[in-house]
C-alpha cells in the first residue's frame, strides 16, 4: 500500500465503545448488496451501510436517477430513513463511494453539513474518481449497446460476467446507461470546501484516474486530507476490501 500524505492525515482516536456507521454508495451499475460482504470483515464498531438507487435489485421497477442532484436528494431521504429520527442521539457516520459512487457521497456530505438532522458526518472516503469539477474527455453515454458496452469496459478495465448473458444485459443495460449519463453529466453543486477529514482512494495501477487527479480533491477538503493507493487497478476494490476497510478504521481511529 502506498500512502501520500498531504496534511495531518491522522482524525485520533475515538471514544471507546463509538459505533460509526459507513454510508457506502454504489458505482455505475452496481447495487447495495456489492458492499453487504463488507460487514463480515468491518470489525468491532464499524457497520456497513449500503445505500442503493432504483432500476436495480430490490428498486428494480422504478426508473433510475439521470441527474445526481436528483439522486442526491433520494439518498439522503434513503439515509434519514434507514437512521431513524432521534435528533437526540447523533449517529457518528462517514461516507464512502467509488467513482460515481464518489460524486454522489461528495455531494451527499455537503447535504449532510449544511443540514445535519441528527447525524454527525465525521469523514469522506472517495475512491477511484477525479476532482469532481473534472470530466472525462472520452464518453460513452449516446453510444450505439455494443460501443457503449466496449468504452464502459475499456473505462473500468472491469467486466460484469452478467452482461455476457442476453436476457440479463437487457435488464441491466438501461440502468447502466442511466448510471454513466448521470456521472458524465454531472457537475459539482457547489465549490465550498467540505468542513470535515477526506481520504481519496485509488487503484495503483488504475488508467482512468491518475494520481494527479486523485490528489486534487485537495482542492475540496477543509479539513484533514491524503491520498491512499491499494493494489490493482481502477475496480482494485473488487479484490482489496479487506484492505480498504483497514484504511477506513485507521482514518475513523478505529484502529
Amino acid at each position: 500500500m502506498t500512502t501520500t500524505t498531504t496534511r495531518d492525515g491522522s482524525t485520533g482516536a475515538t471514544a471507546a465503545g463509538t459505533t460509526t456507521t459507513l454510508v457506502c454508495l454504489p458505482f455505475a451499475g452496481a447495487g447495495a448488496s456489492f458492499f453487504r460482504p463488507w460487514q463480515r470483515m468491518a470489525g468491532e464498531h464499524l457497520t456497513i451501510l449500503p445505500l442503493g438507487l432504483p432500476g436495480r435489485e430490490r428498486r428494480i421497477d422504478e426508473d433510475p436517477y439521470t441527474d445526481a442532484r436528483t439522486a442526491t436528494d433520494g439518498l439522503l431521504g434513503d439515509l434519514r430513513a434507514a437512521l431513524g429520527a432521534d435528533p437526540g442521539q447523533p449517529r457518528r457516520i462517514a461516507l464512502f463511494g467509488h467513482s460515481l459512487g464518489a460524486v454522489l457521497a461528495y455531494e451527499l456530505a455537503h447535504r449532510l453539513a449544511a443540514e445535519p438532522d441528527g447525524t454527525d458526518l465525521v469523514h469522506l472516503f472517495v475512491s477511484g474518481s477525479p476532482h469532481p469539477a473534472e470530466q472525462r474527455t472520452r464518453r460513452a453515454t449516446g453510444l450505439p449497446d455494443d460501443a457503449f458496452l466496449a468504452r464502459v469496459n475499456e473505462f473500468a478495465g472491469y467486466t460484469h460476467e452478467a452482461l455476457d448473458d442476453p436476457e440479463m444485459r437487457e435488464l441491466i443495460l438501461p440502468t447502466l446507461r442511466a448510471d454513466v449519463e448521470m456521472h458524465e453529466s454531472y457537475a459539482p453543486s457547489t465549490d465550498l470546501a467540505l468542513p470535515v477529514p477526506l481520504t481519496v482512494l485509488r487503484g495503483s495501477h488504475d488508467e482512468l484516474v491518475g494520481r494527479d487527479e486523485a490528489a486534487a480533491w485537495a482542492k475540496t477538503a477543509g479539513g484533514d486530507f491524503r491520498t491512499v493507493e491499494l493494489p490493482g487497478g481502477h475496480m482494485y476494490l473488487t479484490g482489496s476490501a479487506g484492505a480498504l476497510l483497514a484504511v477506513v478504521r485507521a482514518d475513523l481511529g478505529l484502529g
